[in-house]
């Protein structure tokens, strides 16, 4: 990110919205029954948002926006109850860029338009990277499910994990968004959490830098285990002393 300017939009972004817009808030004044949200991901309806939209903004002129979606690499499960948008897609749907920047305006933002092609590429970006962290852990599994897949998600900002608020007891800052994420693995629900940390640029080229600390949930013994086996991992590994 060689833009400051975007740098300072994403800083924001990173603190105020999660990762994947998964949550909308009704703008003040604005009727809840009309932005109802899908309660598999927590997503309102293309055409809720786009009511929003004209209620809110009918007198001003919206800015041109590319409003193609992008496809990421992550599967949707056959379980999972979609919005029309995302019905006959294989994999989720990232928002476009005018979806990204209607939503940012309706929580009150002042979001510039030529920034958001580099502002949902940084979005697109970071969901990638957590479900790599992700995949990473559900290779151990692999045998028992070659192909596992995301069932939903829920941004949860004020839940601080326990990990979380122990590190933070330790010195550590709080993470500024917390993820939940639900893998179904061939028919077994696993939930993963995702703690978001604003970290130091590496090499100080960057003006913005993230760390993601993604972990099976401790909801069962297998969970409880697969960390287990992960940590002792690393610290037989001598990585912690490097």
């Amino acid at each position: 990110m060689d833009n400051p300017r975007v740098a300072s939009m994403f800083a924001k972004l990173a603190r105020d919205l999660p990762p994947v817009i998964s949550e909308e808030v009704p703008a003040k004044g604005e009727d809840k029954a009309t932005t109802a949200l899908n309660a598999s991901n927590l997503m309102p309806s293309e055409r809720d948002m786009k009511q929003a939209t004209t209620r809110r903004w009918w007198w001003s002129r919206s800015p041109k926006l590319d409003t193609t979606r992008e496809s990421s690499t992550i599967p949707i499960s056959p379980r999972t109850e979609l919005p029309k948008h995302q019905a006959q897609a294989s994999t989720w749907q990232y928002p476009s860029e005018e979806m990204f920047y209607n939503a940012m305006t309706r929580k009150g933002w002042q979001p510039s338009a030529e920034d958001m092609q580099q502002v949902v590429k940084i979005h697109n970006a970071v969901n990638e990277r957590c479900w790599a962290h992700v995949m990473a852990w559900e290779r151990r599994h692999c045998d028992s499910c070659p192909d596992p897949k995301l069932l939903k998600f829920r941004g949860r900002p004020q839940d601080f994990s326990p990990k979380a608020r122990l590190l933070n007891f330790l010195g550590y800052k709080l993470p500024f968004d917390r993820h939940d994420w639900v893998v179904d693995r061939c028919g077994t629900e696993v939930r993963y959490v995702i703690d978001f940390y604003n970290a130091v640029p590496f090499g100080g080229s960057a003006p913005v830098a993230m760390h993601l600390d993604v972990r099976p949930a401790l909801d069962g013994p297998q969970a409880l285990l697969d960390r287990l086996s992960v940590q002792m991992a690393w610290v037989l590994s001598g990585e912690w002393a490097k």
